[in-house]
């Protein structure tokens, strides 16, 4: 391969990878800051309660993600994956600045969190799109060589939209008083987010079409559809659903709940908790390239194997570790131990989907089974572990997320190795 070919295809991943971060950025920044504004939409005493409340609005937003995947992949896979890519981020855009403007309950009334359920409605549309056409995009443009390495950028920015949001959390911690946070300091993030989203949609416009969906257009193939994929694909549909389970309940489990764990169980303020699940993400950044390069190596079958069985075997003690940890520096390492343990699952995840999946249909095929799967298991995350605790039970949804990626270390087990025997491996040794 050329200069001018690697060059190409290195500036279409950056692309590519750039609006992926802004897209999750403004995904992340309602979790981070659910503390801060839950009293403005939600104004109860108890904050159990008012978490409750943002957690299912979190999760409602979820329920637009398949109808997303299906609207977006099936765009995607008729007009491009670029076109796809463009549109999501223009309703991200539109939700971060709905969310940024809407006054409060005391302003407005009912109609505050009727506006908050909008924006997120309308961002879970956008994430519904942006997972499968992002997925499919960076699997497409990386060669079979180094699919797993480039495709793994996909969490990679990811998590930097996850980490940003809590950097700009932090940063605003420092110069805001906790009165001026609760009051306006938590609408800054969400319009930085829509304006960054403005940004990225005339990045996107100029991204590079993949090769993939460009043969498509020299041969005929059938129209995608929602009933062709549960007709020819079945058993990859529900494979994805399956491996993407106990993956997806993992990564909110260990991620984004885990800061309101670190709050509401353990006990530390705030500011520590965010700077804990700051460093410990930092680093389970870090480790997606190197994970995605060895399953190049190795095959992506191990990695997932992997998760599984240490997701089954580590969980619960972890979570009943962090109960009683007092000290932020071991809270941190356990933080970070779960979300070594997930990397397995989050770095190769997007690449054993789109390898499973002919051209002409791979992008709803990546996008709808996962956003089945991680509307029922990864949107509630939140929402379960606060109403196990509510309950009085809290240790239940430590046996819940255990038992969840057991049956999807059963997949990993029953799956074929995708990484030479996958539709786009047969795709680029056929060119």
């Amino acid at each position: 391969m050329d200069h001018a070919t690697v060059g190409k295809r290195l500036r279409s991943i950056v692309a590519g990878s750039a609006g992926n971060l802004v897209e999750w950025y403004d995904w992340y920044v309602y979790a981070a800051f659910a503390l801060y504004f839950a009293p403005v939409f939600f104004p109860q005493s108890d904050r159990t309660s008012q978490l409750l409340n943002t957690a299912a609005i979190f999760a409602v937003g979820f329920v637009m993600r398949p109808i997303g995947a299906w609207a977006m992949g099936l765009y995607a896979d008729r007009y491009g994956r670029r076109a796809g890519l463009t549109l999501s981020v223009i309703l991200m855009c539109a939700g971060s600045l709905l969310i940024a403007l809407t006054p409060p309950f005391a302003a407005i009334g009912l109609a505050a969190p009727v506006l908050l359920l909008l924006a997120r409605l309308m961002q879970g549309l956008s994430v519904g799109g942006e997972y499968g056409a992002s997925a499919v995009y960076l699997s497409e443009m990386a060669g079979q060589e180094r699919r797993g390495f480039f495709s793994s950028f996909q969490y990679v920015t990811l998590i930097a939209g996850q980490l940003v949001a809590l950097c700009v959390l932090l940063a605003l911690q420092l110069v805001l008083s906790e009165s001026q946070l609760h009051a306006w300091g938590w609408r800054v993030p969400f319009a930085i987010g829509g304006l960054l989203a403005l940004a990225v949609f005339r990045l996107r416009r100029g991204m590079a079409e993949t090769e993939s969906f460009r043969r498509l257009g020299e041969k005929p193939a059938a129209r995608p559809s929602g009933l062709a994929l549960m007709r020819d694909h079945p058993r990859e549909v529900l494979v994805v659903m399956g491996l993407t389970a106990g993956g997806t309940l993992a990564f909110y489990a260990y991620s984004i709940y885990l800061q309101k764990f670190l709050v509401n169980t353990s006990g530390f303020p705030v500011s520590t908790a965010s700077r804990v699940m700051t460093a410990a993400l930092f680093i389970y950044m870090l480790l997606q390239p190197l994970a995605g390069a060895l399953s190049d190596r190795i095959g992506r079958k191990p990695l997932m194997v992997g998760f599984g069985i240490a997701g089954v075997l580590g969980t619960v003690p972890l979570f009943l570790a962090l109960e009683r940890v007092s000290s932020p520096f071991n809270a941190f390492l356990l933080v970070l131990a779960a979300l070594v343990i997930v990397t397995g699952y989050t770095s190769i995840n997007a690449v054993v989907k789109a390898e499973l999946f002919p051209a002409n249909i791979r992008t709803l095929g990546v996008a709808l089974p996962y956003a089945l799967a991680n509307t029922l298991f990864g949107g509630t995350a939140e929402y379960v572990a606060l109403w196990f605790k509510r309950a009085g039970i809290e240790r239940g949804f430590y046996w819940y997320v255990t038992a969840m990626i057991g049956v999807s270390l059963i997949v990993y087990l029953r799956m074929r190795e995708t990484r030479e025997s996958g539709a786009l491996a047969r795709e680029e040794s056929a060119r």
